[in-house]
Formats: structure tokens, sequence, C-alpha cells
């Protein structure tokens, strides 16, 4: 495919909203959909780019856009207008990749709203990763109720973050929702936390944004623990991802998929806030089931034991 090396070199192939005064240097550069599967991510940035454009045009009464800004709602359709199957040319994803950092490189801000998850929910929540004390700093300015800091390792950390940081300036990740579906109370929240960070950031000027009585809290890596599937079967839950739980509090049953017989409940190992959840029902051993975001004051109290062995130990501390 001698022609799609073309089609891929530089940011002029990647098509996107470039929205603000042209003098100016980028100040924010937003991106979604790199593997052609965030359908949230999607919906958010091209609603984000339509309202953008609004203000831009003056019609928006009281708004002003101050700043320039990049939008990449997905990388699914090239500058070229053809349609890109990820499943058939996997082998050209770092060339996407590339071209997408060589159109986002020069922002100050860089935002991925990062692929959801086909099995896990997540809820609305920023990841720092290996941050300095800006991107710290910088990470209230979403609103958004949880921060995490993660390290800076390759099976970990999203392409575009590891690439971004050779480069002077901020970077965030977002997750959110589910892939493969559209989660509009997520895509709200999302909405509304890049609206109030360009608000925050004086790139738009005018808005008068109601105050967010939700707590931010910042977790880092020790706080973050998995539920991993005891049983093989059919998962299902009532919980909703972004609620605090409690210790032995239900997080769903596991059912036989032949007699249709409960075959385990899976609870809450700690108290914390859940921030994913196994959406995708049939189950194996092993598979995660749920993260659980636990304080720092719970970590400072010890380690969890759980049927007599150490926390630790039986669920590990993956994320």
């Amino acid at each position: 495919m001698p022609g799609l090396n073309a089609r891929w070199r530089g940011e002029n192939s990647i098509l996107h909203h470039d929205i603000g005064p042209r003098e100016r240097t980028p100040r924010l550069a937003l991106v979604a959909d790199i593997h052609d599967q965030d359908v949230n991510g999607m919906f958010v940035l091209s609603r984000l780019a339509a309202f953008l454009r609004e203000v831009a045009a003056g019609e928006r009464q009281g708004l002003r856009l101050r700043e320039r800004v990049l939008i990449v709602p997905t990388v699914g359709t090239t500058a070229d207008g053809q349609g890109i199957n990820a499943r058939r040319i996997g082998w050209a994803r770092w060339a996407i990749t590339e071209a997408v950092v060589a159109l986002t490189r020069i922002a100050y801000y860089r935002v991925e709203i990062h692929p959801a998850s086909l099995d896990v929910e997540e809820m609305p929540q920023l990841r720092l990763y290996a941050p300095n004390d800006d991107e710290r700093a910088s990470a209230c300015l979403f609103g958004l109720p949880a921060v995490i800091e993660r390290p800076l390792e390759p099976g970990d950390t999203p392409g575009l973050m590891r690439i971004w940081r050779l480069h002077s300036g901020e970077n965030f990740a977002i997750h959110a929702g589910q892939a493969g579906g559209l989660q509009t109370a997520h895509c709200e929240t999302l909405f509304r936390a890049l609206v109030a960070f360009l608000d925050r950031t004086g790139i738009v000027s005018g808005l008068r944004l109601a105050d967010d009585a939700e707590d931010l809290r910042y977790f880092g890596l020790r706080q973050t623990f998995v539920v991993l599937a005891e049983q093989s079967g059919i998962f299902s839950s009532r919980q909703e991802v972004g609620h605090w739980v409690q210790a032995g509090e239900d997080l769903g049953r596991v059912y036989d998929g032949f007699t249709g017989g409960e075959r385990a409940r899976v609870v809450a190992p700690v108290a914390g806030l859940l921030a994913s959840l196994r959406r995708q029902p049939l189950l194996q051993t092993d598979d995660l089931v749920a993260r659980i975001l636990m304080p720092e004051s719970a970590i400072q109290r010890g380690p969890v034991r759980w049927m007599g062995e150490p926390f630790e130990q039986r669920f590990g501390q993956r994320s």
C-alpha cells in the first residue's frame, strides 16, 4: 500500500479543527478516538468544536475565544476524506500517532481522551503520568472528581503521553465510559470539564460557570486496587461507577451460564471510590472486575486483610 504512507506524513494528513486567532501558537490541543473505537471522546470533542466555532463567529453573546485551539475528534477519517480501518492497517498506527504528534506538539496544553475499554466502564477521571508541579496544579482546573497519578511505564502509559513529554508543555489523559457505546451522562461530565478548563485557563472569556460542589481527590499508584474474578460465568452488577462503596458491599454476582445458579458474590474488599466496573458480562477467572480508589488515610492504617490473606497478595495492586 505505497499510497498509505504518503497520507500519514505530517499534520496535514489528520482531519482536525483549528479554531481561534491564527496568528497565535495553539494554546490547547485535544485528541480523541486514537484507536478508532471511542465514541464518547469523538462525540464530546465534535460538540466542543461546534461550540468554539460559534464563539469564534460571535454567535455566543458575551463570549470570546482568546487563544487558538486544535481539536482532533477522531483519526478514523483522513484529510482526504477516506475512512480508516484500524484492523486492516494496524501496522500503520505508528504513522497515525506520528501525524497526530506533528499536529499537536506545538500546543502548550495537550489532552488525550484515552480510548475506553470494550469490557470495562470507567468514571470520568484525569490521569497524570510522572507529572510535574505545573501539571498537578492545572489538573484542578478541569474539575473532575478524581485525579490519578501514575509512573511513566512503557506498558501502562498511553503512546501520545509518552511522546508529548518529549516536548515542553503540560499533558493530560482523560478516561471515561466504555468503548463501543455512547454514555451520555459521562459525555456531559467531560464536556463541562473541558469548558471549565477553557474558562479557568483564559482560553475563552465571558463564561459564567456554576461552582461544582464535588470535591477533587488525588490518588497515587498505591491507592488503586483491583478486584479480579475468582469464578468464570456471567457477571451482573447494579453498581454505578463514580460512587463510593464500603468494604464488604456487593459489587455484583457471578452466575452459571448453563444452570443459572449463583456461583459467586463479588464484594468490595476495601472502602473507596468505584472508578471502574466490568460491563462485559462474560467473565473468565482473573478477569478485571473493578478498580477501587482508596483514600490515603485508609492506606496509612496498614495492609488490608481479606479472608486471612494480605490484600496485596490476594488481589495485587495492578491497575
